[in-house]
Order: C-alpha cells, then sequence, then structure tokens
C-alpha cells in the first residue's frame, strides 16, 4: 500500500502524534482566540472540520491551491501550540493528559495534509509542485520541533514507564508505547549538535524525496510514444481503443499513446509484434529517472542515503536497515534477508525455465533472436497459450472493470457483513468527475460504517500505480468517527460507451487494493495511533484478498463477456487454474530483485554506492538473469527513494506473502473453503479489525493457533519444498 502522506516523510506520522489545543500566547484573551481561529478555519476550506452528510466529508469541490500554503501554516501554528499546552499542564503526566491529549490533537493539519495527498498523488501540477518545494522543508522543520521537544517526551516517557501503564487497556499500553518508541526512535533523546543535525538531515531528505518523487512523475508525463495504425500488429482491440482514446485526449487525433505507465507498457510489451517498438517502450519505461538530464535520479539516490547513514549513526546504529527493521515483524535485516535468500534460488531457477520454453518458441518461429528483457512478457505469452491453450486477451474479455468492483462488494458482504450503495450524485464533493462514492453500512443492522471513494483511471498529474489511503480513519475514544477510505488506479479508460477490461494482473490488484480499503473500514480500534502500520504486515491484509477472485462464487456470477454478457466458460477457468504458478519466476525474480537491492542499498557505506555500478554489480553477484529488470529499478524506485515508507522494508511484500499463503490455506482447510463462517469471523476479528493496536505476530497466532511457515509460500508458487 502507498499512503499519500508518506511523501512528507515524517510530517504525517507528527499530524497523528500532535495537536489540541493551547491557551493564548499573545494579548488575545482566551474566550477571543478560539473564535479568530474558527473564523481563520471558515476562511479556509482546508482547514475547516468535514461538514456535510456521513459525519462530514472532504470539501473537494472548494480545493484551490491559492488556500494550502496558509493553511498549512497554520495548521503547523495550531498544532505546535496544542503541544505547548500537553508541555504546560501543570498536573504530573497520565494517560489521559498526555498520550490521550496527542491523540485527540492534530485535527486541522491532517485535514489539509489529506487535501495536499489528493493535489500531489492524484492532480498534481507544476503550480502544485511549487508550493510542495517550499513547504516540505518547513513541514520537516515543524516535525522535528515536536520530534525534539524534550518536556513532551519527558511526560510520554513518564506515562509508558509510570505506575498508571499496568492498569491501561491491552490498546492503550500499545499506544502509550507506540508513541514512546515514536520519540526515541527520532532524535528525542539526542542533545546539543546531534539534535540540530538530525532535525537538518530531515528537512534536507524531505527536499530531495519530494524531487525524486517529481522526476519519475516528469519522465512519465513527458515520455508517450505515439504509433501508427500500422504499427497496431497483434495489439488487442481493447488495448487499441484505449490507446486511441488516450491519444485523442492528448490531442494526437488518428495515432496511438502509448504512455510512459506500467498499465500501458506492460499489455504493450504482452502483446506487440513490433519488436524494435517493443524495446523502445521497454527502455523509455524503464530508464525513467536515469536520462542524464535535469530529471536524472542518479546523484539524488547517493545524497539520500548519505543522509539516512549520518541520521541513523547520531542514533548509534550500525546502518540504516538496523534502524527500520527493529519494531518491525523481522526485526533486523539478517532475518529480512534469510527470507529472500530461502525463495531467490527456486525463482531464479524457474526463470532459466521459462527462458528455455520462450527460446524454444522463438526458434520455433525462426525469429532468429536471442530472448532480451523486452521479449519476455511477449514470449511468454506465446508460451502460455501453446502449454496452457490460455490466451490472456481472451481472458481479458470477461474482465470488466464495473463487474469486478461488483464482486469484490459480494465478498465484502459474505466475509464483513458489508453493504456498498451508490451515494445520490452531487451529495458528496469529489475532485475529479471520474471519482465514484459508495456508503457503506451493516448488512444486518443498516448502520453506517463509512464511505469508499474510488478514483480507478489514469490521467495526467496522477502518479502511476495503484494504492489505497483514507480521509478520515475509525476511532471512538473521542466520540465515534467513520471511515472515509479511498482507493486509487491508473486503468486505461474504454471508449466512450464502452465496458473498461482490464488484465488478470490488474484484477488481482484491484482485490489487493480493495483489501486496503477493508481493513481501514473493518477497523474497531478506539485510537489514532492505532491505524499506524507495520510495514511487513499491512501488505498482508489486501495480498489475502486477491484470493477471493479465483473463488467460484466470483468466477460464476462476476466473469462475463463485455459483449454477450456469458459467463466465462468452465474450460477457461480451468486453464487459468491450470496456469495460475506460470511466470511465477518473472514476477518473483523481478520483486525480489529490487527487495533485495532496498536492503543492500540501506546496509551497504554509502560512500562505495554509485547506483548504476552498485545495481548492476549487486544483481550480478547474486546471478540476476539477464532477460530480467529489477521490478523498480534505482532511479524510479520510489517505494524506497521518493519516502521513506518503505525504505528497508520492500521486502515486507514477500514477507506479508508468507501470513497470506499461509492463512490461505487455514481458508482452503476448512469446510466451508474460502466463505467458511468460522474461520472468516477470526479473520475479521483477529487480523483486520485489529489494526495495529496488537502487536501483529500475536494477532496472527490469535487467528492461525501457530505462527506462519514458508512452506505454504514455495507452495503456492509452485517451488519445490525442502
Amino acid at each position: 500500500m502507498n499512503k499519500f502522506a508518506l511523501t512528507l516523510t515524517s510530517a504525517a506520522m507528527i499530524a497523528t502524534l500532535a495537536g489540541c489545543s493551547k491557551p493564548s500566547t499573545d494579548t488575545q484573551t482566551a474566550a477571543e482566540k478560539p473564535a479568530m481561529e474558527a473564523t481563520q478555519q471558515a476562511d479556509n476550506p482546508l482547514l475547516a472540520e468535514y461538514a456535510g452528510p456521513y459525519g462530514g466529508v472532504p470539501a473537494f469541490d472548494k480545493m484551490d491551491l491559492a488556500d494550502l500554503k496558509p493553511a498549512l501554516e497554520k495548521g503547523m501554528e495550531i498544532n505546535l501550540a496544542e503541544v505547548d499546552a500537553i508541555v504546560n499542564n501543570p498536573d504530573a503526566p497520565t494517560f489521559e493528559n498526555t498520550i490521550a491529549a496527542l491523540e485527540r490533537s492534530g485535527a486541522e493539519l491532517n485535514r489539509v495534509f489529506r487535501y495536499w495527498g489528493i493535489w500531489s498523488s492524484n492532480m498534481n501540477s507544476p503550480e502544485f509542485r511549487e508550493i510542495q518545494a517550499e513547504m516540505v522543508p518547513k513541514i520537516s522543520a515543524f516535525s522535528s520541533k515536536i520530534n525534539q521537544n524534550e518536556a513532551l517526551f519527558a511526560r510520554v516517557k513518564a506515562v509508558y514507564e509510570g505506575e498508571e501503564f499496568k492498569t491501561l487497556t491491552p490498546e492503550q499500553q500499545r499506544v502509550t508505547w507506540l508513541n514512546y518508541n515514536g520519540f526515541a526512535r527520532n532524535g528525542a533523546t539526542l542533545e546539543g549538535e546531534a539534535k540540530a543535525r538530525y532535525a537538518e538531515i530531515n528537512q534536507e531528505l524531505a527536499t530531495l524525496q519530494t524531487k525524486f518523487a517529481n522526476n519519475v512523475l516528469a519522465d512519465e508525463e513527458n515520455y508517450v510514444l505515439y504509433i501508427t495504425e500500422d504499427q497496431l500488429s497483434g495489439l488487442p482491440e481493447s488495448f487499441v481503443t484505449a490507446a486511441a482514446s488516450a491519444a485523442a485526449s492528448r490531442d494526437q487525433e488518428g495515432k496511438y499513446a502509448i504512455t510512459n505507465t506500467r498499465s500501458s507498457m506492460d499489455p504493450f510489451l504482452t502483446y506487440s509484434d513490433e519488436r524494435e517498438l517493443r524495446k523502445k517502450v521497454w527502455e523509455t519505461y524503464y530508464s525513467r529517472g536515469n536520462n542524464g538530464d535535469e530529471y536524472d535520479n542518479n546523484e539524488l539516490i547517493k545524497q539520500i542515503l548519505a543522509l539516512r547513514h549520518e541520521r541513523i549513526k547520531l542514533l548509534g546504529y550500525d546502518n540504516y536497515s538496523a534502524w527500520r527493521l527493529e519494531d518491525r515483524m523481522a526485526k533486523n535485516p539478517q532475518n529480512a534477508m534469510d527470507l529472500m535468500e530461502k525463495v531467490w534460488p527456486a525463482a531464479i531457477a524457474r526463470v532459466e525455465e521459462e527462458v528455455k520454453d520462450m527460446q524454444a518458441v522463438a526458434d520455433a518461429e525462426g525469429a532468429d533472436i536471442t530472448i532480451k528483457p523486452w521479449d519476455y512478457r511477449y514470449y511468454a505469452e506465446k508460451v502460455r497459450k501453446e502449454k496452457y491453450d490460455l490466451d490472456s486477451d481472451e481472458v481479458k474479455q470477461y474482465l470488466q472493470l464495473d463487474k469486478l468492483r461488483e464482486a469484490m462488494f459480494y465478498v465484502a458482504g459474505r466475509l464483513f457483513n458489508f453493504k456498498f450503495s451508490p451515494v445520490p450524485e452531487g451529495s458528496v464533493p469529489v475532485f475529479h468527475e471520474d471519482v465514484k462514492v459508495w456508503d457503506v453500512t451493516d448488512l444486518t443492522t443498516g448502520e453506517h460504517i463509512g464511505l469508499w471513494y474510488l478514483d480507478p483511471f489514469a490521467r495526467k498529474g496522477k502518479r502511476s500505480g495503484a494504492w489505497a489511503t483514507t480521509y478520515r480513519s475509525h476511532t471512538t475514544f473521542d466520540g465515534k468517527k467513520t471511515v472515509l477510505s479511498s482507493n486509487n488506479s491508473n486503468f486505461v479508460k474504454g471508449p466512450e460507451g464502452e465496458p473498461t477490461l482490464i488484465s488478470f494482473d490488474d484484477a488481482e490488484t484491484y482485490f489487493h487494493e480493495f483489501g486496503h480499503a477493508l481493513h481501514f473500514l473493518a477497523a474497531t480500534v478506539a485510537y489514532p495511533t492505532s491505524h499506524s502500520g507495520v510495514r511487513d504486515y499491512t501488505e498482508f491484509q489486501s495480498q489475502l484478498l486477491e484470493r477471493w477472485l479465483t473463488t467460484d462464487e466470483v468466477i460464476d456470477n462476476y466473469l462475463v463477456h463485455y459483449k454477450t454478457g456469458e459467463p466465462i466458460p468452465e474450460e477457461l477457468v480451468a486453464k487459468i487454474k491450470k496456469a495460475s504458478t506460470f511466470n511465477e519466476g518473472f514476477k518473483t525474480t523481478e520483486y525480489m530483485a529490487s527487495a533485495i537491492m532496498d536492503l543492500l542499498y540501506h546496509t551497504t557505506d554509502p560512500a562505495q554506492i554509485d547506483p548504476q555500478t552498485f545495481e548492476k554489480e549487486q544483481l550480478t553477484k547474486l546471478g540476476m538473469p539477464e532477460e530480467i529488470v529489477m521490478r523498480h529499478r534505482s532511479t524510479h524506485f520510489g517505494h524506497i527513494f521518493s519516502s521513506e515508507g518503505y525504505a528497508s522494508s520492500y521486502y515486507g511484500y514477500m514477507w506479508a506473502e508468507v501470513l497470506t499463503s499461509d492463512a490461505a490455506e487455514a481458508f482452503a482447510e476448512a469446510p466451508g473453503g474460502f466463505y467458511d463462517k468460522e474461520v472468516g469471523e477470526r479473520l475479521v476479528k483477529h487480523l483486520f479489525a485489529i489494526r495495529n493496536a496488537m502487536d501483529p505476530a500475536e494477532a496472527y497466532r490469535l487467528f492461525r493457533g501457530r505462527d506462519a511457515k514458508v512452506e505454504a509460500l514455495m507452495r503456492d508458487r509452485g517451488f519445490p519444498v525442502e
């Protein structure tokens, strides 16, 4: 999952931890100050409380970039005043006057960050980037003021180490520890020059990471390949019509646009018969941030790694990974690398088999080529047809975006007892006409759970990929707050009046991101900090939901042909299931190469790293097949260089996949299969509703009765199990 707030580095965390409401420090009376602030907030919709139905909703219809900078500045001012109020409380520190006060705080700034996230991820523009470049260092400085507030940390520490701690509820104890740990690990214990330098580094990183992300976005926007009708050989009709529509939207009527995003690149490389064009599209996509121009990211990577290393040295750690993984499920980089090393040999051995099969097809055709990276998807598709008689484009005819959404709603109803109903048009503001909204209620009681926003289509100014986020999370400690959740994708919109068709991989991603939304919507926790994620765990719930795409109930009712309405034939379903582990070598290896490189980048002295040389040398040592590249090459590896959200944690997808495979076997073994009532109830109670209010390892044991086993993952991927 890629939350928008991660672009703010530590600012997102601070928005959760900090804020409240402070007595006036100027000449105004305490009575006058709230009235003045209320007026200012009413004048700036980005600061104002959500109004309207469903417990209040974001004022997306009132978003104006002119309001963003003053809203951020005012939000930070209020936040700092609130922290002062906590610090200056004359009463001894307690959970209520310190931890709960921190949990209660930051509402104004949090709301501003929600709008910031929309501009950053969904509606980016040169004008926004100017504000972003100016404000990111200021936000980082603001974060440091709170992280390094000695008096505030002293109060948090007093609660954590005090007698009251023993009397708190389990969630209150964990929230207290998370607050304490957040301060202790982020510079609160430093003094003097070290503390000042720590804050400076955060500011520098915030600027560099933002620039990294914007450089990648610039390359995605600037490189669009326009092809003509005589260059369409092999491309399926659905892709051609979508490419024509994309070209027309860019004032290139009569041409076909291949955009520099995965949703466009991937199908083009899979189907195009034009090898030179495949090479061009491949090179353009995998060269993002590495073109030797103003948007080149190589130097930024070196600077980011050096600063991260310097910062953790101030805290006494050997390397960035040791610091980052200390409070994750893996605990240390060696444990993370051990998991990679268990799977890597089987993955590259499978790649060797896949390439051999592809080369045989190419030779039989008389292609007179050696398989290259831009050939892999193309010939893999030919092997799929030959080995399994499975045509990916034929499958695609049964994967309509709207029908898949209905399927996801069906699964949510069976597992979570949720009902999704479209809200009346115009009743809830949206930031783009493509965005649709659903009301989520309890199927039995009719109780309102929250809203679900969907922004499914690619467009200029929207970052690539798919992600989920929230505009408001469930809490109960200060009055019940319902959930405002959002899923965002980059599907290529179908022609006017026709359904949008997507690949099977994209369908899995659709379910994956919806899993994040269900994780938000199912929450029953009391405190905001209970929503803070453990990175090598938070992908588990979403990965698990992918499994319901291939359940009989979904296949039989929602996979219907977009023209005839006929259900997908049983023989085609059998082929899909038979080919379920096909191309697993490619998928596993391209992902793991990125995950391993992430760990290597963050356990190696940055002074020894030149990104291009380091990437090449390390992958060679690993025995990386030359027919595959990293899923995210270094210069566009936004997960780890555009923020610190996944830095040294990209392995977490596989760590979570071990949990996923093991949990899936629990359903497979149950009498009711994937819709088994008893296992489903345990799933929601222990693995979705609890969020981070409990140690994830303990939560998983409550669900499964034991720890997860890596053998389940190996079986899932069709790899040999010792």
